[in-house]
């Protein structure tokens, strides 16, 4: 019933061509800047759900870029929130066990009654990155190995029945209780813009959740690229999401907006901003110019667009609510 309601509404949001719009909270940079209580996050994510958002999600990294653990912070924001849809943006199912991981994502979904979506990843390769692996006991190389048997492990304790495992884990007719509200488990968007990404997205998972390009004609090119992936593995394109993870700021001074943007991109991952702008979508400049530039991946197929904020959260959530008004979202 479940996977019935989410093809409809995949299919609504088609017919009216109005993405769905969320929101990241800030936990990294309520931790740079030495604001690491959580009581502010799960206001914002109340702010969000009231002004209209569609979803609230919550990076992932545990001393690369130190932030509140995503799941741990998942299941507050499902207390204090109702309506909105709660993902991870993204999750590197790799650094966890996958049976622990089964259990503790089967209970968000409970108590968020079936709201949870997982956007994961396999982390860039930097060496934060490398250092975050070894500190965790994960071999870096083995990366995509490890998370897509361990999602796939995840999927078989989702279903509830009795789990034989003979891989990298072993289990012998093991049961995960309870299972997730919704039957199979969460949707599990795959990111990353590489080759391999798209066809990884399509073939094995619900939806596609880069973080770039900013150049929207390409981002276009990519999803085409996608669902031509999903076609030739004999998937249905209605219960899949083309997604895409953009940054803003907004000023009416562009100058202003951009230097925001580039101040926030380089203290958020210690890497110029000039380098990371080639990769990572982010927009800097006045509203009605964003609008475009949002709208434009919505005309490209984009069905949910998850915005990350440069800066004045409280504000930025205000001034993109008038900004998808605007667009009739």
């Amino acid at each position: 019933m479940m996977c019935e309601r989410r093809i409809e509404h995949n299919e609504r949001r088609r017919a009216i061509m109005s993405p769905l719009i969320g929101y990241l909270l800030p936990t990294r940079e309520a931790v740079m800047e030495g604001r690491p209580e959580a009581a502010p996050l799960l206001r914002l994510a109340e702010k969000a759900e009231d002004l209209g958002y569609d979803s609230v999600w919550i990076g992932d990294s545990i001393i690369a870029k130190p932030r509140h653990d995503p799941l741990t912070l998942m299941a507050g924001t499902a207390g204090r929130t109702k309506r909105v849809k709660l993902g991870t943006a993204v999750l590197l199912p790799a650094l966890r066990n996958p049976v622990v991981l089964a259990h503790q994502v089967a209970t968000i979904d409970q108590v968020s009654d079936g709201r949870v979506i997982l956007g994961v990843g396999i982390a860039a390769d930097a060496p934060a990155i490398h250092a975050e692996f070894e500190a965790v006991g994960v071999t870096f190389e083995k990366r995509v190995g490890r998370m897509m048997e361990g999602l796939r492990l995840c999927r078989a304790l989702w279903s509830g029945d009795p789990v034989d495992w003979d891989g990298r884990w072993k289990l012998q007719q093991a049961v995960v209780g309870p299972t997730p509200v919704q039957i199979g488990g969460p949707p599990i968007w795959g990111g990353g813009s590489a080759p391999a990404s798209l066809k990884r997205a399509a073939v094995n998972f619900d939806g596609w959740f880069p973080s770039g390009p900013t150049d929207t004609a390409v981002w276009g090119a990519q999803w085409r690229e996608t669902l031509q992936h999903l076609d030739e593995a004999g998937r249905s394109r209605n219960d899949f999401t083309g997604a895409i993870y953009l940054t803003l700021s907004i000023d009416d001074d562009a100058d202003k907006a951009n230097e925001r943007l580039d101040a926030f991109l380089e203290n958020y991952y210690n890497i110029p901003a000039a380098t990371l702008r080639k990769f990572q979508a982010g927009f800097g400049g006045p509203a009605e110019e964003a609008a475009a530039w949002l709208k434009a991946y919505a005309d490209e197929g984009a069905s949910h667009i998850m915005i990350r904020f440069a800066g004045d959260h409280d504000n930025n959530l205000e001034k993109f609510a008038k900004i998808r008004s605007t667009l009739g979202w």
